[in-house]
């Protein structure tokens, strides 16, 4: 469910892993937060910097109201990420040389870690995930909001009532 980087990239990972995936999104795929997102992407690729570093100025940055456990995934699972969008074809902002990933530093950090694609990264990986999902064997349904979800006793989402704007219809879908 979102069409946005993080519903993508779901898509992706799970039809990776074999599913069948139905990706549905209010709007057009795309048509997300993650396209504003300007700024860039922080991860700790430097050999000088580690997932270790990033949490504590990530835990100093959020004065200590972070969800320690969320952000200790996050700062793990963030070079993966990297390497993962770069396999996908995101063109991240190179050094002068071209071969090396251009850093730069972030507000209060102690390391570089900011990659960014000139002032449009969101925009960028959106560009690139729209792309995987194209080439992927993903039905996309789009101008459908989910308007409520199914669960089960022990609480497991096990599927969606989704409202198609173009024909004004209900769509129940049942999920794994």
């Amino acid at each position: 469910i979102g069409g946005g980087g993080a519903g993508c990239t779901a898509a992706l990972t799970a039809r990776e892993q074999g599913a069948t995936v139905l990706l549905a999104t209010k709007l057009r795929v795309g048509d997300s937060n993650t396209v504003m997102a300007e700024g860039g992407v922080q991860a700790a690729i430097q050999p000088e910097d580690s997932p270790i570093r990033h949490y504590l100025d990530t835990m100093r940055g959020g004065h200590f109201k972070n969800d320690p456990q969320l952000l200790k995934v996050l700062v793990e699972e963030g070079p993966p990420a990297i390497k993962w969008l770069l396999d996908l074809g995101v063109l991240f902002d190179r050094d002068e040389t071209g071969l090396n990933l251009k850093v730069r530093s972030g507000g209060a950090t102690s390391s570089p870690r900011l990659l960014t694609c000139r002032d449009y990264t969101g925009l960028e990986i959106m560009r690139v995930l729209k792309d995987a999902l194209i080439n992927e064997d993903i039905q996309i349904l789009e101008y459908a909001p989910t308007v409520e979800l199914f669960s089960d006793p022990q609480g497991f989402c096990t599927g969606a009532v989704l409202k198609n704007f173009d024909t004004n219809q209900f769509i129940v879908v049942a999920g794994k």
